[in-house]
């Protein structure tokens, strides 16, 4: 079974090698993959004297590294980690065995941190209530979204076509195992400060907004009706609260004396339907396809299974 451990990395001399060595130790069969995100320290060559196999990507941002990563390398269960070594190796083993064992295609890391400065209260806040957006709008089952330690399935990476810049890939991430129906778990992690030397890539209200706007371009990409059908509740609702003083004048006067409003309301509700039709045409192109997305995944293995002896 090949397994490939994938750590992005920008800037991370002061803890790349720790997360290189962590991991080649509690998964010796691996193959640690560092790919550099434009760093200006010594990361690719701290990486490569730990024995990680270092590559680069260009365009900046973690996005972009992520789907070079899963683009290029080849294997059958793959582990995800940020390279800030402030995840624990130690948890991997566990984590592709319950993969295998279930014969799931994501296994997530939810973060349970030691003291509140590994874990800020501001973040913690912050992926509590982007989770919660996303359970209600995409009916998620992770409580930690955001963490960026997972273990894929070969079918999961292969059929991911992400199209985040930033850390906003992770929120895609876990769309797209919900949107494919994909068999998932989450198991309790550790986690830890960041080593000296080692800072936080994360801007809080940038990123935050830049997570949101990809909410909402995932709502609109993957449940159309109901982005469109809550806007043509949205219009025909006002078209009908300012119709209705009108309608009362005219029933009482035979006259329309606010005949701007009568346009406008009616200018309302034909944008009511159009937003409606919008949707249901959207909604068969999407469900077209997933269900081609989902045809792929189909055709690839899943999860090589655990062997199991024999009970003689």
């Amino acid at each position: 079974m090949r397994i490939a451990v994938l750590v992005p990395c920008f800037n991370e001399e002061a803890a790349v090698e720790a997360v290189v060595r962590n991991f080649s130790t509690v998964l010796p069969e691996a193959t640690v993959y560092v790919y550099d995100n434009n760093s200006t320290d010594r990361t690719r060559e701290v990486a490569a004297a730990a024995g990680a196999v270092v590559r680069r990507e260009t365009r900046q941002g973690k996005g972009f590294v992520i789907q070079r990563m899963f683009a290029d390398v080849d294997a059958d269960v793959y582990v995800l980690v940020d390279g800030d070594n402030t995840y624990d190796a130690a948890s991997a083993p566990g984590m592709i065995e319950r993969l295998r064992a279930e014969q799931l295609d994501l296994v997530t890391g939810a973060r349970v941190a030691a003291n509140q400065s590994a874990y800020r209260p501001g973040h913690r806040f912050g992926n509590a209530m982007l989770s919660g957006l996303v359970a209600l709008l995409f009916e998620n089952r992770f409580a930690d979204m955001l963490t960026g330690y997972r273990v894929f399935s070969r079918r999961f990476v292969k059929t991911f076509t992400g199209s985040a810049s930033g850390f906003e890939i992770e929120t895609e991430l876990t769309v797209h195992a919900l949107a494919l129906r994909m068999p998932g778990a989450e198991m309790e992690i550790p986690y830890r400060e960041r080593p000296e030397g080692s800072s936080s890539k994360l801007r809080t209200f940038r990123d935050g907004f830049r997570i949101l706007w990809m909410i909402l371009r995932l709502v609109v990409g993957e449940r159309p009706l109901f982005f469109f059908g809550t806007l043509a509740i949205v219009f025909a609702a006002a078209s009908l609260v300012l119709i209705f003083p009108v309608i009362l004048t005219y029933l009482e006067t035979g006259l329309v004396p606010r005949l701007p409003t009568a346009v406008l309301c009616t200018s309302l509700m034909v944008l009511s339907f159009l937003s409606l039709s919008c949707g249901l045409i959207l909604n068969i192109v999407t469900r077209a396809r997933r269900e081609a997305k989902r045809l792929r995944y189909l055709e690839l293995p899943a999860p090589p299974p655990l062997e199991t002896k024999p009970s003689r």
